[in-house]
């Protein structure tokens, strides 16, 4: 993926403001058992912050209250400054880009016609479209010329991710949801994407919340690294705190890195 130092304003001008903010939202299931309770935190208009945590600790969850897969049953989520229960969800979704593990992308559609997809449902302009498309897949290294006509499963895992990174750049929305999205990839393609999507998020002035049960990837490319536990936020530290954090779910985790750090 290609570097870009092009800064990225919301759509009401203020690059200041929240991207997205969880006020005490939570989340529980119909026989009361709650995925994310008390879940409080801010995601600045450029800034990545990195959820981990154990398996089923409310990581993905708290992702999907954010573009109304889900809605809180206490507290609110603002994307923009806006409760999620006030806007549109169709309007929410394609305004937020969604990358997840499996990517997703339609079988039967070409490259650049999976990339350029929310754009045509927003109805921009062909020209505008074709532009934009040629553009973002430059920049994640798949030049339309030689990959734009290929379907999905002529395409490399790692390439079949650049796609999704790319598709859901398309309508350059001001946050990204990324759940798991390098985790089926062998270790050296996912080493490459971490880096790349870094300076691609950073260069195009993004924010991005972004969930791994990877220490080593949240602290490689998040501003700060929050850790769920029992559908709460334990702690939130940046990348250097977080290795002396005092929080247990922290230093366990920050245990495990370490080691593997010596053991490599």
């Amino acid at each position: 993926m290609a570097h870009l130092d092009r800064p990225h304003e919301g759509a009401d001008g203020a690059a200041s403001s929240p991207a997205v903010a969880f006020d005490r939202a939570g989340y529980a299931l119909a026989d009361g058992r709650w995925l994310v309770r008390g879940l409080t935190l801010e995601v600045g208009a450029r800034e990545t912050v990195v959820l981990v945590g154990r398996s089923g600790a409310g990581k993905t969850t708290a992702l999907k209250l954010v573009n109304r897969l889900l809605d809180p049953v206490e507290g609110e989520v603002r994307v923009g400054g806006r409760a999620t229960a006030a806007w549109d969800p169709v309007a929410l979704r394609r305004r937020t880009g969604w990358v997840i593990q499996e990517v997703g992308l339609l079988p039967h559609l070409a490259v650049r016609r999976n990339v350029g997809l929310v754009p045509e449902l927003l109805g921009w302009e062909r020209e505008r479209i074709d532009a934009r498309v040629d553009e973002l897949l430059d920049l994640v290294g798949l030049p339309t010329a030689e990959f734009g006509s290929r379907r999905p499963h002529e395409l490399s895992g790692g390439q079949r991710q650049r796609v999704g990174v790319a598709r859901a750049l398309a309508a350059d929305p001001p946050l990204l949801l990324l759940d798991e999205p390098f985790g089926a990839l062998d270790p050296i393609t996912r080493a490459e994407l971490q880096g790349e999507f870094r300076d691609l998020v950073h260069g195009l002035g993004k924010a991005a919340l972004f969930v791994t049960h990877d220490l080593r990837e949240a602290l490689a490319l998040g501003d700060r690294v929050g850790v769920m536990a029992g559908g709460r936020l334990a702690a939130i530290e940046t990348a250097d705190e977080f290795l002396n954090s005092d929080h247990p779910e922290a230093r366990a985790l920050a245990a495990t890195f370490d080691g593997g750090r010596r053991g490599g």
